[in-house]
């Protein structure tokens, strides 16, 4: 830490109090396999209680919030009791006084709000613990929502995650845990995400975005953003009014059948996911709500992971293998796409895994075992077995348990498996459909073409090659500075051996030299110097043995993506 500014010695002490606080509280202990399977979601009771554990998070700041957030993804690295509280972690803190978001908000725009602006309420909508919404009217007459940054939030955020890294690369380097989850990656996954949610211009594209690919989809409304007034630290937008979907009356329900913004929000999120290879992370109740014109607003599009069209298409998969019923393809999928740790255990995986879908073809229907709690549980399975799933599995499954409570409190009844199950083959007819397009037809009579016509050449070239014993092959599997670097060292230890072994050796021999030279403590001097160089390198060796030959690294390989 040296070079840091005492702010930062304090901030950085302060992270590390919390993290001995919960070292012992079974936070990142590891995760029980049995007790995952069997659905014991509960811990002793105690003084760090997951409750107390999310009062101090929150306690922590902006940074530690997101966190929080973002843990509640994650099943491999925190225990179920843990998930449920920081699944209920709250982000509202005391506003900031408007004159503030007046300042920030003339900086940023470059004009007066009074200029833009007929109305602005002082009293926020919400005050978060990285910006405040306030409502407003345009000069035209239109609502909008004024989203406004904190001052400062950015520096802070910046410097927790710089602490943050350095904690997680120590981890990973010095724990068994850390190298099975390695939490410097999963670190450096949310510095992106969480920076890139500090920039409002992202925010702003995302709801563009989004309203495009909701177009077939009319029951779902995303807000647009207003030109002009937007920027990294402000982000205006259209007012979206409505009813929460967990405070609607039973009169709402009987007007207007809430069933089908469900389904509209379960397919228009899958398309999201599958097709478009867009996951939003927090798809929550509280970022919902049944506008009075019978639509489902959604807003608060900050947080999006992108997918990869491999990582896309074995996602899709592992979770259509899933609602088939088919265990041992969702295992091989998750095989596939994830890394397996040196003590991988297969078998056990693959029983883990088919008990698991069997389970839940078993209560298929009920909220019992939805599919996000599948996938959670998977990750949680894959992480007992020593597989370490890569996050976007993890993400996919929280996003299905938001989006399966939404669609649950619009309507009790919902088949959410049904309505997944019809919607992915839908999917997939469509990717199969679109694989025979005469695009995708003349890209591949291409690359046949281009095979067909350099295949001879390449055939030539290879038996010339043998003809002259000139044909190398090369071998990927070995790292030859790494092994020439493990030779020099068992090549040192050697010289070293010998040496010492040789200078103990000349010392007894001179032992029993009568000489009249110099003599130490009663013996030659000469004997007693060779004999104290040789027992000196002696112990060193022993202690270079002991001090560094550590146990080798376990292996980890990773599946075809």
């Amino acid at each position: 830490m040296n070079g840091q500014s005492p702010a930062s010695l304090a901030r950085s002490a302060q992270i590390i109090t919390f993290l001995l606080k919960y070292r012992g509280a079974g936070v990142f202990s590891g995760i029980d396999l049995d007790k995952a399977a069997m659905g014991m979601d509960e811990v002793e009771p105690g003084d760090d209680s997951p409750e107390q554990f999310v009062d101090d998070l929150e306690a922590l700041g902006p940074t530690f919030i997101k966190v929080g957030q973002a843990l509640s993804t994650r099943p491999d690295m925190v225990p179920p009791a843990y998930l449920h509280a920081l699944q209920r972690m709250q982000d509202d803190v005391q506003p900031i006084p408007f004159e503030v978001v007046r300042a920030v908000f003339e900086d940023e725009i470059g004009v007066r709000m009074n200029k833009v602006f007929q109305h602005v309420d002082e009293v926020p909508l919400g005050s978060a613990s990285l910006a405040q919404v306030h409502r407003a009217v345009l000069r035209d007459g239109r609502e909008v929502a004024v989203k406004v940054q904190r001052p400062f939030v950015a520096e802070v955020i910046r410097n927790d995650l710089d602490a943050l890294a350095g904690f997680a690369d120590k981890a990973d380097r010095i724990t068994d845990l850390g190298r099975r989850l390695r939490f410097a990656d999963w670190v450096h996954e949310f510095r992106k995400t969480l920076l890139a949610e500090l920039d409002y211009r992202v925010e702003a594209e995302n709801l563009s975005r989004f309203s495009e690919h909701f177009v077939d989809y009319p029951e779902l409304f995303v807000p647009q953003p207003i030109n002009g007034l937007c920027s990294a630290r402000v982000l205006t937008m259209d007012l979206v009014r409505g009813t929460k979907v967990t405070q609607l009356s039973g009169l709402r329900r009987t007007e207007q059948d809430m069933g089908c913004l469900g389904k509209a929000l379960l397919r228009g999120y899958l398309d999201q996911m599958f097709v478009h290879g867009e996951i939003h992370a927090d798809p929550h109740a509280g970022n919902m709500l049944v506008t009075d014109d019978g639509r489902l607003g959604l807003f608060d599009l900050g947080m999006i992971a992108h997918v990869p069209p491999k990582q896309r298409e074995r996602l899709l998969k592992l979770l259509f293998g899933a609602v088939d019923g088919r265990g041992e393809e969702v295992a091989n999928e998750a095989i596939a796409m994830g890394t397996r740790l040196e003590d991988f255990d297969h078998d056990r995986f693959q029983r883990e895994i088919g008990q698991l879908v069997a389970r839940y073809a078993a209560h298929a229907g009920s909220q019992a075992m939805s599919e996000g709690k599948l996938v959670v549980e998977l990750v949680r399975i894959s992480t007992a077995c020593n597989l370490r799933t890569p996050p976007e599995l993890s993400l996919l499954g929280k996003t299905l348990l938001n989006l399966e409570q939404v669609a649950f409190a619009l309507d009790p009844h919902l088949d959410v498996k049904r309505i997944t199950e019809q919607h992915i083959q839908h999917v997939m007819r469509e990717r199969m459909r679109q694989s025979f397009s005469p695009a995708n037809i003349a890209g591949e009579v291409l690359e046949v073409q281009s095979l067909l016509r350099e295949s001879p050449r390449k055939i030539s070239d290879i038996l010339s090659l043998l003809s002259e014993n000139r044909l190398n092959v090369q071998l990927g599997g070995l790292d030859d500075s790494q092994l020439m670097e493990n030779l020099q060292k068992i090549a040192n230890r050697i010289t070293a051996g010998l040496i010492t072994a040789a200078l103990i050796l000349a010392s007894a021999m001179l032992m029993r030299v009568d000489t009249a030279g110099a003599r130490l403590f009663g013996y030659p001097a000469l004997a007693l110097v060779c004999f104290l160089i040789g027992t000196v390198l002696g112990l060193a060796l022993i202690w270079s043995a002991l001090r560094r030959d550590h146990k080798a690294r376990p292996r980890e390989e990773r599946g075809t993506r």
